[in-house]
């Protein structure tokens, strides 16, 4: 494999500085593409992406500055070296405050330029390569541990571990906000696929003129518009997984285009009369009842078969009330770091909040509620019922159907102080083991979060027959 080569965009209107300046750079190995002012230099930014960018201050139109803050809204983290003259020197400090990597100035100093930008450019790789192995980390932990202890969860995870290795098509249904992609990924990363990539697309965010170039990719010439050839996502995700996320959102001509390059294994781009072979396996998601639309003709039943191999029911978080205090739990760690801040965990009124909501939006309306939670409640003090904003439609009454039904809860005759004692204890109970699993076992930091004594949590623990957690690394 051979060592990738930096491109540096060099922007000046000095026409010997850029012939001078750029064969000094490519002499030290780099990449040059030339700018004779800012709007030249930002069309050039879009097209090739450099990874560095090189600027005279003093340019004709728009200045360097207002340039590089274009540039940096476009592409953040991007390091933008500012070229300014020794008068400019007060300017240049400006635009280090303003957010630009450094500056340099004339005459340039060979050895000077060059080490800021490999001094640039190794900072800028550092910084990808972390954001890269976060992201890794992240999408990589299990299931379990990213959506709750519930057994709902723990069938989730079992069906995953079964199909994950085959080659089945996989159809998962779940409400917004359930975490279907996260499903998808997790899929994936289990599957004979897991070295390839993971391309998600929502169908339902891509206009109908549209879906079929971005599915099969077009070659140039074939519509207006058409520059250039364009893979799609179907050869994007070519040795990987191809998610389809809402599937049911496509027109019935590209829904029997898709279900020929599932069966086929080919794909035709628009405009191209030869079919292109791809191995690409298929997961697909809908928030809606696909055997509806199949009977109400919406969608072709041969379609629905061919993507229905194996089916994963992702239930609501209104029927998964043993996650929402882990869930809760895991947010609030997740704002707490990002905002600097510390509470004192969840009052016990405000978890009964949680508990008693129905959650219409799922996961993604909890982790919303919390992060507003945490960024109203006091430092080191408790989230209370007046940090939590609720849509007022959907919180009447607990939402603990999926875990005891009416039934379950009364067995007839039973005093109700006993029935309410039982349903704090199952809460109660969850809670504990959810903060547990959250923190790995520290014990003296759960009993934190819940605002209860040390001792109090070793009894509790001892009451529950709480199963102890390993404490990892």
């Amino acid at each position: 494999m051979t060592e990738k080569r930096w491109k540096i965009m060099l922007v000046d209107d000095d026409a010997d500085f850029i012939w001078l300046t750029a064969r000094m750079l490519e002499d030290a190995g780099y990449q040059v593409i030339e700018a004779r002012n800012g709007e030249e230099g930002l069309s050039s930014f879009h097209k090739e992406t450099p990874d560095l960018v090189l600027m005279d201050y003093c340019l004709p139109g728009e200045d360097g500055l207002k340039t590089s803050l274009r540039m940096m809204e476009c592409c953040p983290g991007i390091p933008i070296v500012i070229i300014s003259g020794f008068a400019e020197i007060r300017t240049a400090v400006k635009a280090l405050k303003a957010g630009v990597y450094d500056y340099v100035t004339k005459p340039l100093n060979p050895d000077d330029v060059l080490f800021t930008i490999r001094r640039a450019l190794e900072k800028r790789a550092l910084e990808k390569e972390v954001q890269h192995l976060r992201q890794e980390l992240n999408s990589r932990a299990p299931l379990y541990v990213r959506m709750g202890p519930s057994h709902a969860v723990k069938t989730l995870v079992q069906h995953v571990e079964k199909v994950a290795p085959t080659v089945f098509t996989v159809l998962i249904e779940g409400e917004s906000g359930t975490g279907k992609e996260l499903v998808a990924g997790a899929i994936h990363d289990s599957s004979q696929v897991k070295d390839g990539p993971f391309v998600a697309v929502d169908c339902g965010a891509i206009p109908e003129t549209l879906i079929e170039s971005e599915l099969f990719g077009y070659r140039k010439g074939a519509f207006t518009g058409a520059h250039a050839d364009k893979m799609g996502h179907f050869e994007t995700a070519h040795g990987g997984t191809l998610f389809l996320d809402e599937v049911g959102n496509l027109s019935y001509p590209v829904q029997q285009k898709l279900l020929r390059a599932i069966q086929e294994r080919k794909i035709q781009r628009l405009g191209d009369g030869e079919p292109t072979p791809v191995s690409t396996r298929i997961v697909a998601a809908t928030n809606q009842s696909l055997e509806k639309d199949v009977e109400s003709g919406r969608f072709r039943s041969d379609l629905y078969f061919r993507l229905n191999e194996f089916t994963i029911k992702l239930p609501p978080l209104r029927e998964r009330g043993d996650d929402i205090p882990y869930l809760a739990a895991k947010f609030e760690n997740e704002v707490e770091k990002e905002l600097d801040k510390k509470c004192g965990g969840l009052s016990e009124q405000a978890l009964k909040a949680l508990l008693s909501y129905s959650w219409p939006g799922n996961v993604r309306e909890l982790r919303n509620t919390i992060r507003q939670g945490v960024l109203l409640c006091e430092e080191n003090g408790a989230i209370k019922p007046e940090h939590l904003t609720f849509n007022a439609r959907h919180s009447s009454g607990p939402s603990l159907k999926a875990e005891k039904t009416p039934a379950d809860i009364f067995d007839g005759g039973e005093p109700l102080n006993n029935i309410l004692n039982r349903i704090r204890n199952k809460v109660e109970k969850n809670a504990i083991e959810g903060i547990l699993t959250l923190v790995k076992g520290n014990k003296s930091e759960t009993a934190r979060r819940l605002s209860i004594d040390y001792k109090t949590l070793l009894r509790k623990i001892k009451k529950y027959d709480i199963a102890p957690v390993l404490r990892t690394a």
